[in-house]
């Protein structure tokens, strides 16, 4: 707090309050003990309201509280000791004292021998958010909780809630000589018009989250448990939190946000143009505008970014700033035009302890305002105002938008603008557009949903027309819009988010696997709307948290339904970053390989605990996860499967601990079902992984899991050359440290040398030709499997590093540098490795079936592997494939 260093200060504001403020200056004759030492006084604002003497009713003590609060409150606004902040802050912690107080009261008067609990007050509005005006009411929720709450004998607990919610509205809002506490609102309860003014708690949370509507989302963004049984304020609201913080938001709720906004600003009409008679509140430019800009953009992107919850409007706008959410400067102006608004809002409101907005008609009357701020007139007043309510304005009106002008629906006027906008095959497209029009896919039945597609229809068909292959595209998108069961969010995104039905029309030009997730799972599109989404993918333990993140209720089948639906958000938006061009495809292989990673560490822990509830655990025992292959390698593609093999620590013989308990053997290979099941059975959600096992010892032929023991025995005596090339790829991805450690040391004393004396070289060459003839290439430009491809890399790799012992690295680049390091590779395979790998990446986006794709495909695919057109693509492949046949050649001479 700012303390003054004179008393010419307090002089001035007390001479401004006594002369403009007929309420002020009532209560500075009243309390005059107050103002004998201001700035002891101002020290702790709450603490000197409430030190007074009397016996006295717990009603009447409150409303004494609070006209002395309110003294020293303007007292300090108007000296310039407390900022905004201070002052709201004041005002808030007093509401919420009253509120507790009252409830207190209200529950201790009937039932005095009780603990008061089980009712709870929710804060919404600007008390939620600690930002409560000089003369607030206050938008409570009072919810109760029939199985604590104290009753009188024979009483129900739904009539002693509504009548302990009615003496709490009497405490605080009666009025007497002494004034009031404060006004009470509880219109912001589901359906105020039938439901009680208190709610059992389980059917205020059903009704959060099944039939709130979009307005109240918005509500809770601010909504705090503020008094009574705090701890079941905070129960139900961590209830109720997916219901307004949504991963996947409707955007329903933003147009509905919006059209509040333009209701308000048509109720009150006369408010809206700026000059005397101004809505501050609710008029263009005003403090709502500003809450609703904040507020908007907190749910567009609070639901997966928790950081932008702020309930308070100018802590949301510098975090929004902080995220890159919203423009820094554009949120420092409109945080400096809020704090100007609602200071001056305060003046209006000390005048007469007023509940009012509107800067007066009257001049006189407004110049009186303007001198309580200290001012010389209410036109300075006006002036000082302008810009900042024109610039708010401005800033609220490109969010909110004007209307889109519509796609003509006469044929001619239609066929024209699609000429315009650059279509080839205008009467193709036009008879796409027409079929949408029609209504005939069921995604398109309804008037609303067609009534969303118009809205969107003049972004879409520009995007469209500006893709690289228009056609393509169109055809893609109409082939996936008959696929969706509703579509009405879905146009609602792409109409609240533009860009995004450009990278979409890129998406269904370029990349068949990705327009296919699109064509079953349109919200997939919703993840790309933070620009995070085109970032690299968070480490594995940052992904394991946000995998791992469980709601209320929340059961198995809930968590595999969650990690499917967040791996499928990640994997498509590291495809997009391909498609888009702002990634590397060996970052975007790395990054999908921490996204399994992640998946696996979750829904194996997830398997086991729920496998443990039934069977227990094995003493001493554990699970421990291999993979093997690209995902040992850590470097997946879209469509690479999973690598695993299931190995379990102790001993053998023993026996779960469980009720229905299995022997150590039964108990890991049904546990090693289980996780397969896990990561690989499709949901609601959509498929996760595909996983494969057949890399165990004996093969198919093997048990599904193998003890620790018989994994070395194998490994060390009876494991074929191909079992031991698989080996050099493989990593422990789940189980301890010490489990993961025990493995992985069997795995270097094998590779060093602890293994049978085999022909690796004719062993190697066998399997290659095997490999060939039963698995040929897909077509002219699969990077895998053609001659000189990356399988011949890999088993160049493998057999050096077997015969001479070195290099051992799951990462494929990695063990190339050792081996160049060492003599035994020459340098031109990593070059060879990274132009191959980044092909294959790429190719299983865009050409999945390794054929030549299209003219803008190709320029795609060109921009990344790093080269300058599609000739030189060709070229370097040609170049590679001879490089690595003369490598695997020079090794398989050895035989």
């Amino acid at each position: 707090m700012a303390q003054p260093q004179n008393s010419p200060l307090f002089a001035n504001a007390l001479a401004r309050l006594r002369s403009h403020s007929p309420f002020l200056a009532n209560l500075a004759e009243r309390e005059s003990d107050l103002l004998r030492d201001p700035k002891a006084a101002l020290r702790d604002p709450l603490a000197t309201a409430r030190a007074f003497e009397g016996e006295m009713a717990e009603g009447r003590r409150l409303r004494i509280e609070r006209r002395r609060l309110a003294l020293l409150v303007a007292l300090g606004d108007l000296s310039g000791c407390f900022d905004l902040t201070r002052v709201t802050s004041l005002l808030t912690a007093f509401a919420d004292n009253a509120l507790d107080r009252a409830i207190r009261a209200a529950i201790l008067e009937r039932t005095p021998d009780a603990e008061p609990r089980g009712f709870a007050a929710i804060a919404l509005g600007k008390q939620g958010s600690c930002e409560l005006n000089y003369s607030s009411d206050i938008d409570p929720i009072l919810i109760f909780d029939p199985e604590t709450l104290p009753c009188r004998p024979r009483e129900a607990p739904e009539e002693a809630a509504v009548r302990i919610g009615r003496r709490v509205i009497e405490l605080l809002q009666a009025r007497d000589g002494d004034g009031y506490v404060m006004r009470v609102d509880l219109r912001l309860r589901p359906s105020p018009e039938v439901t009680p003014i208190a709610l059992p708690v389980e059917a205020a949370i059903s009704y959060y989250e099944s039939q709130a509507l979009p307005w109240e989302r918005a509500a809770f963004i601010r909504a705090r448990a503020c008094a009574g049984d705090l701890a079941l304020g905070e129960s139900f609201l961590a209830a109720i939190r997916p219901f307004v913080w949504r991963r996947a938001l409707d955007y329903g709720t933003i147009r509905e946000i919006r059209d509040i906004s333009r209701r308000i600003r048509d109720h009150h009409s006369k408010g809206q143009v700026f000059a005397p008679g101004y809505d501050l509140k609710r008029g263009r430019g005003g403090i709502r505008e500003v809450e609703f800009f904040a507020q908007i953009h907190q749910l567009i992107h609070g639901g997966r970014d928790p950081a932008l919850r702020a309930p308070a409007t100018r802590d949301a706008l510098a975090a929004l700033a902080e995220a890159g959410r919203i423009d820094a400067d554009e949120a420092a102006e409109l945080s400096s035009a809020y704090t100007l608004f609602r200071t001056i809002e305060h003046r209006l409101q000390m005048v007469d302890d007023r509940q009012t907005h509107t800067l007066p008609a009257n001049a006189e009357t407004l110049d009186n305002v303007a001198a309580l701020h200290g001012m010389e007139s209410g036109a300075a007043l006006i002036e000082m105002l302008r810009p900042h309510v024109e610039r708010v304005g401005r800033t609220y009106d490109s969010l909110a938008g004007d209307e889109e002008p519509r796609l003509p629906s006469d044929a001619d006027k239609l066929a024209r603008r699609l000429s315009e906008a650059g279509f080839a095959d205008v009467e193709g497209a036009q008879r796409v557009v027409e079929g949408w029009r029609g209504g005939g896919y069921p995604a398109l039945r309804t008037t609303a949903a067609r009534e969303a597609l118009e809205a969107v229809l003049p972004g879409l068909i520009d995007a469209f027309a500006e893709a690289p292959d228009s056609r393509h595209a169109l055809i893609r998108f109409d082939a996936m819009l008959s696929r969706l069961p509703s579509a009405i969010n879905f146009f609602r995104l792409l109409e609240a988010q533009p860009g995004l039905a450009r990278l979409m029309s890129a998406i269904l030009s370029h990349a068949p696997t990705l327009a296919e997730q699109l064509s079953r799972r349109a919200e997939l599109l919703d993840g790309l709307i933070d620009a995070s989404a085109l970032d690299p993918v968070a480490d594995v333990p940052t992904l394991i948290r946000e995998m791992s993140a469980s709601e209320r209720g929340a059961d198995y089948q809930w968590q595999l339904e969650h990690v499917r639906r967040l791996v499928g958000e990640k994997r498509f938006a590291l495809g997009a970053q391909i498609v888009a061009g702002v990634s590397d495809p060996l970052d975007v292989s790395a990054g999908y390989a921490r996204v399994a990673e992640a998946a696996i560490e979750v829904l194996a822990a997830a398997a086991v605990g729920e496998f443990a509830r039934v069977h227990g655990c094995v003493p001493d025992s554990e699970l421990v996860i291999l993979a093997l292959g690209r995902m040992g390698g850590q470097a997946l593609t879209h469509a690479s499967d999973l690598d695993l093999v299931y190995v379990f620590t102790g001993d053998y013989s023993a026996e779960s601990d469980g009720a229905k308990p299995l022997g150590a053997v039964t108990y890991y290979n049904r546990l090693g079902q289980r996780v397969t099941a896990a990561l690989s059975v499709a949901t609601a959600a959509g498929p996760l992984y595909e996983v494969d096992t057949r890399l165990r010892p004996s093969g198919g032929q093997g048990p599904l899991a193998v003890s620790l023991d018989a994994f070395r025995r194998y490994q060390r005596e009876d494991a074929w050359t191909w079992e031991h090339m698989a080996l050099t790829r493989a990593r422990p991805v789940f189980g301890s440290p010490a489990a993961r450690e025990a493995v992985s040391g069997i795995i270097r004393e094998v590779l060093e040398g602890a293994r049978p004396d085999r022909d690796l070289v004719a062993d190697a060459a066998k399997m290659r030709d095997e490999m060939a003839a039963h698995k040929p290439a897909a077509g002219p430009l699969d990077a895998k499997l053609l001659d000189g491809g990356l399988v011949d890399l890999e088993f160049a790799v493998h057999v050096e590093q077997l015969l001479h012992r070195t290099g051992f690295d799951p990462q494929l680049g990695r063990a190339i540098d050792a081996l160049i390091a060492a003599g035994l590779m020459v340098a031109e395979m990593r070059p060879a490795h990274d132009f191959l790998s980044r092909l294959l990446v790429t190719l299983r986006l865009v050409a999945p079936d390794a054929q030549p794709p299209g003219a803008s495909t190709q320029a795609l695919i060109a921009r990344a592997v790093g080269l300058a057109d599609w000739g030189a693509v060709v070229a370097q492949l040609d170049r590679t494939r001879q490089e690595v046949r003369a490598c695997w050649a020079k090794i398989r001479a050895r035989g």
